[in-house]
């Protein structure tokens, strides 16, 4: 198995920035393993709610995480900023692959990358569902022609 590396700040199409907590920090003196997936949720909804993609209250279809990993490089700790960069790697029929590097403030590569996959479903039955246009609309700029 080849060992996975860290991305560059330029493979990535958006960024939202993210303030630790205190709370995050583990025994060990850096940010908690979990920490890192719940930051992965709020850099991919954060940009679907300020692009107009998702109501979180009344979105008819809603999209539900069906697989995730992440691989970590560099410790990062409270008190510092963290930069989470945004990229889709696959936009399919009710599918989206969703690629997420956790940079240190003013770092060029990555302290940890990762990926979730969304599948998209009605909210009622939750029967996979086709992307609504919005949504597609809004993922669009992020889409890379390959991940690296």
């Amino acid at each position: 198995m080849s060992r996975i590396a860290p991305d560059r700040r330029s493979t990535y199409r958006y960024f939202r920035a993210i303030t630790t907590r205190w709370m995050d920090n583990d025994v060990y003196g850096h940010v908690n393993n979990v920490v890192y997936y719940s930051w992965f949720d709020t850099a991919v909804n954060g940009y679907l709610i300020d692009a107009g993609a998702l109501d979180i209250a009344g979105s008819e279809v809603i999209g539900l995480v069906v697989q995730t990993q992440c691989h970590f490089f560099a410790p990062l700790a409270f008190p510092q900023t963290v930069e989470a960069g945004l990229r889709v790697a696959h936009l399919g029929r009710s599918s989206v692959r969703y690629e997420v590097g956790l940079f240190a403030a003013d770092e060029d590569l990555c302290a940890a990358r990762g990926h979730f996959v969304h599948v998209y479903v009605d909210r009622v039955g939750r029967q996979p569902a086709a992307l609504p246009a919005a949504l597609r609309r809004a993922l669009q700029p992020l889409v890379i022609e390959a991940a690296p």
